[in-house]
């Protein structure tokens, strides 16, 4: 039975390096993502004065509880997400001046409801440009904590860059939150916390995050479940079978509920303890989804539902327009160029299979990682698909490509 290796988490990474520089102690990061988001995270750090120490399989993260080691530095966030919102809000609890600028991509993309939150707690922080985009400037003088107000309906990274920065202020944190998207994304970023040493409270809507710091530890990077979206895919559109390893009960990232779609659609899934197996039954039925809490795989679904007997339509997905592109829109112009009849509204997708495409297009990526890696899925049915700029997925898995042909051999097989 094919079963496929997939590279670490990169939200799961991304958090544990700021939980590893925000530690007392040495932690030691087993199997992170090595991938252009985690090493310009790894580079931000630096820049910032932490020392990381690196080999193949491990990170390890002198941290520092007080901040950054110096009180000047100029950071290059490239197009990470996690990079350009977690790093501003890690500085902000040390004491100096800091820089943080992004790729035109990144500058793009939305910080405002995090800017206001960090302001309400008395940091200094000027946006030199459009208000709530890089770059901005921190200078820093410590957080010293209490009540405030959150809107996370835009992206769950604002409240996992509060929680994070709840333990380094003096009185620790409480967080009203008056929406939220993608919150198991949020349930990570709290198993991790305790991982560290610190427990969060929930209240109703609001976080109690407490003061006091956190602990190094040795943590393992779990395997990265969206990115295991595109194989788990590929077996029930192709009626092939895939197992990932490492990605079972009680693994914490909730894009692994990307396999519940697939087994309405018709797919056979067995989560066991240490795994997930998909395995197509050459059968995919329509299927109406909610997709709010695992937006990121929308693109994945989007990417078969030309192949289903039936309707597929995606709903409650505002948020990917303001993700690395709008994920909406280059869904529906692709799968509008082979072919494939399409709807959009502001917060939905429908796909509408007629006859399944049969032959293949140029694929627009828009520089989206998530793009290219879905259509290649799309890919193992249609021939003639390409890409307009196959290597931008080295944002989250640099060798995506070599992988997935390797795996679609021995599907073939």
């Amino acid at each position: 039975m094919p079963r496929v290796d997939i590279p670490g988490s990169k939200s799961i990474t991304a958090r544990a390096l700021f939980l590893a520089a925000a530690a007392d102690g040495v932690t030691t990061l087993v199997r992170p993502l090595r991938s252009d988001d985690t090493e310009g995270f790894a580079e931000g750090l630096t820049r910032l004065g932490y020392r990381l120490g690196r080999t193949p399989d491990a990170w390890q993260v002198d941290g520092r509880p007080q901040g950054p080691a110096v009180t000047e530095a100029d950071v290059y966030c490239r197009d990470g997400a996690t990079t350009a919102r977690f790093l501003p809000t890690l500085a902000a609890a040390g004491h100096g001046t800091y820089r943080f600028d992004a790729s035109p991509q990144m500058r793009r993309r939305p910080l405002l409801p995090l800017t206001r939150a960090l302001r309400d707690l008395g940091v200094d922080l000027r946006h030199e440009e459009a208000e709530g985009h890089h770059p901005l400037t921190v200078a820093a003088a410590g957080v010293e904590g209490g009540e405030v107000v959150l809107d996370a309906g835009q992206s769950s990274q604002y409240l996992t860059a509060l929680l994070l920065l709840g333990p380094l202020t003096r009185k620790g944190l409480r967080i009203r939150v008056t929406d939220l998207v993608s919150a198991p994304y949020v349930e990570i970023t709290i198993a991790m916390m305790r991982a560290f040493g610190v427990e969060v409270r929930k209240e109703g809507k609001v976080f109690v995050v407490p003061p006091g710091g956190y602990r190094a530890t040795t943590y393992a990077i779990e395997p990265d479940a969206s990115t295991a979206s595109y194989f788990f895919a590929a077996a029930a559109v192709t009626g092939g079978e895939v197992t990932v390893p490492g990605l079972g009960q009680g693994a914490l990232q909730g894009d692994l509920g990307f396999v519940d779609v697939l087994r309405r659609m018709g797919a056979e899934v067995a989560t066991g303890a240490d795994g997930t197996r998909v395995r197509g039954t050459g059968e995919l039925r329509g299927v109406t989804v909610n997709m709010r809490d695992i937006s990121d795989t929308m693109p994945t679904l989007a990417a078969i539902a030309p192949f289903a007997s039936g309707p597929v339509r995606i709903e409650d997905v505002a948020n990917t327009r303001v993700k690395e592109c709008d994920r909406l829109e280059a869904c529906a112009e692709n799968l509008r160029r082979l072919g494939v009849d399409v709807a959009t509204g502001p917060d939905w997708i429908e796909i509408r299979p007629g006859a399944a495409p049969v032959a293949g297009a140029e694929i627009k990526s828009y520089g989206d990682h998530r793009i290219v890696m879905s259509f290649a899925v799309t890919g193992l049915r249609v021939p003639g698909i390409s890409f307009d700029d196959p290597g931008c997925v080295r944002k989250t898995f640099p060798g995506f490509h070599e992988a997935f042909a390797e795996w679609g051999r021995d599907l073939v097989r």
